[in-house]
């Protein structure tokens, strides 16, 4: 199947046969994946993971629509899984070629794929346990920790704003984004016919005036650009850095009044070391009064490691303030400090008394150390929560800032008396008028671009405000591939998203629109009048046991 166009004279059409390829986060915002194909064979830029539904392609989470031993090399935008998950499967597949990423990435990937490996590991050991007493066939995770290791080993790390060769015919530079220790867009230029072509890929966009890393710059130019969409429909509420500082100096305020732990759910990789970052800045400045008797525990042994990353990558990734707040001494070193790396340390915390501020993962509150904290604290009176991030519809932390009267956690029910606050300002992504601000620094008009790495609704949202502008769009459908010489658009030469696969996503969109209601009406359940909540709970129950027969 051809869909026919032309954005290309034929001159440029004559010189150019390299193709873009989308293998991920096309309609999506899970498994970034984009080969480029040109006269001297194909490259990628990123492999991540495809999570949840993104899962639900013709290739399912394990599979790839390209031979990976065919790949010359890898590019990577920055750590995150959704965009370098896949990489120690690509490995175990045959693939043997260099994977440029900067230098803090490769530090943060020697972390991040073991723990991914090890995830890998027990849900597979998890599912040959329910397989065996079930007499199914026995499952092998999708890679090992051995695996991730032998992928590591292809990492070169390369500096911000060095034009690199990748092989003959293509260059790359990678450009700071803001967004992660070590993020980066990165321009990539093929050659052939004697023309050099620059196609940009944003990777994930940060925002500016974030602690610690530097503001996200705009390459100097770009013929194509494949652009993020993330928060393509929404404009952030908390605009800057100094109003997410108050904010969180107030919480900590209220919940030291209230003499109990003040806990924080936070992602192990940016989001616990901006909040070491500001504790730190509180203390030096007594931004927080009585912040200096308050003791401060990461409980995260991720958490742990990507600290000791972070505070060994200043030189190239540090903006000045921070470069300056470096010079006092270790960035997220303080007296008041603790780490808890073993399981007998974090049980330990437990058992204190007084105020303690607890930052543990996951963010989410799925898993982790932070549900043992959530277990022993929602029940006080004179605790705190803070959520500094995200919270997904279903999500233990989602249930909680809803407003639930009680949780279960751990096999028990915990009613909520805690104080719950939420801090939106701590998001790591360009939201729609920045993400604008950034295309329209590019000094060049692009000829294309394409919006990936989002949801319908915010893709959409992204793509009118760009027309607007006067730029050309197009949004790629999964395994879709752009020919940037004749213009045409073809399904995959393997295999295409078909219209089944359109339709199981649309089901699943509309199974989490109603799974959302349910968990509304559980949550409702468990504050109900004792009559009500009888007449309520056999309805649900109701529900529940017949959604187990559909499964089974």
């Amino acid at each position: 199947m051809i869909i026919g166009y032309n954005f290309l004279s034929k001159r440029e059409a004559f010189w150019i046969s390299m193709k873009i390829r989308f293998c991920g986060a096309a309609r999506s915002v899970t498994g970034s994946c984009h080969m480029i194909t040109f006269e001297g064979g194909s490259i990628l830029v990123d492999c991540g993971m495809r999570q949840g539904e993104d899962a639900h392609t013709d290739y399912g989470e394990g599979d790839f629509p390209f031979i990976p031993s065919d790949i010359k090399a890898l590019l990577i935008t920055h750590a995150h899984i959704d965009h370098t998950g896949m990489v120690p499967l690509l490995v175990k597949r045959g693939f043997k070629g260099p994977i440029f990423s900067t230098e803090a990435t490769a530090k943060l990937c020697g972390i991040m794929l073991p723990d991914s490996a090890h995830i890998q590991e027990q849900d597979a050991e998890y599912q040959n346990r329910k397989n065996e007493r079930a007499g199914k066939p026995l499952v092998e995770p999708l890679y090992t920790a051995q695996d991730a290791e032998n992928s590591l080993r292809l990492f070169k790390g390369v500096r911000y704003d060095s034009i690199i060769q990748i092989c003959p015919g293509v260059e790359a530079r990678f450009t700071d984004v803001g967004h992660l220790l070590g993020s980066a867009a990165i321009e990539v230029w093929v050659t052939e016919g004697g023309k050099k072509t620059r196609i940009v890929f944003s990777g994930d966009i940060g925002r500016d005036d974030r602690p610690i890393i530097k503001d996200p710059e705009s390459p100097e130019g770009a013929d194509y650009l494949v652009l993020e969409s993330t928060y393509g429909d929404r404009l952030h509420t908390v605009s800057t850095d100094d109003e997410k500082e108050k904010e969180f100096a107030e919480i900590l305020r209220e919940g030291i009044a209230r003499g109990g732990n003040i806990v924080i759910p936070a992602f192990a990789v940016g989001r616990t070391q901006e909040l070491l970052y500001y504790i730190k800045r509180f203390l030096l400045n007594g931004t927080v009064p009585g912040l200096e008797k308050v003791p401060v525990y990461i409980d995260s042994p991720l958490g742990i490691k990507a600290t000791r990353i972070y505070a060994g990558c200043g030189a190239d990734c540090y903006d000045d303030e921070t470069k300056a707040l470096a010079r006092s001494g270790d960035l997220f070193e303080f007296d008041s400090l603790h780490i808890a790396e073993t399981v007998e340390q974090s049980m330990e915390i437990n058992e204190l008394t007084g105020c303690n501020i607890i930052i543990s993962a996951s963010g989410m509150c799925e898993a982790g150390r932070i549900r043992h904290h959530l277990k022993n604290n929602l029940y006080k009176a004179n605790a705190t929560v803070v959520f500094v991030g995200y919270q997904a519809v279903g999500t233990l932390g989602r249930i909680i800032i809803d407003g639930a009267k009680k949780v279960k956690i751990l096999g028990v029910q915990v009613i909520i008396n805690a104080a719950i606050k939420q801090i939106e300002g701590f998001s790591g992504h360009a939201d729609q008028s920045e993400l604008l601000e950034w295309v329209s620094e590019i000094p060049e008009t692009p000829k294309k671009i394409f919006l990936v790495h989002g949801e319908d609704k915010a893709i959409n949202a992204l793509k009118g405000k760009l027309q607007e502008k006067g730029y050309s769009i197009e949004v790629p459908e999964m395994f879709e591939e752009f020919d940037l010489g004749t213009g045409e658009v073809y399904a995959t030469a393997t295999k295409k998203v078909t219209e089944a696969a359109k339709q199981r996503r649309q089901q699943a969109a509309d199974i989490r629109a109603s799974l959302k209601r349910l968990i509304f009406a559980a949550t409702e359940l468990l504050s109900a009048e004792p009559d009500r909540a009888k007449d309520m709970e056999e309805d649900i129950g109701g529900l529940a046991d017949r959604m187990e027969k559909l499964v089974k």
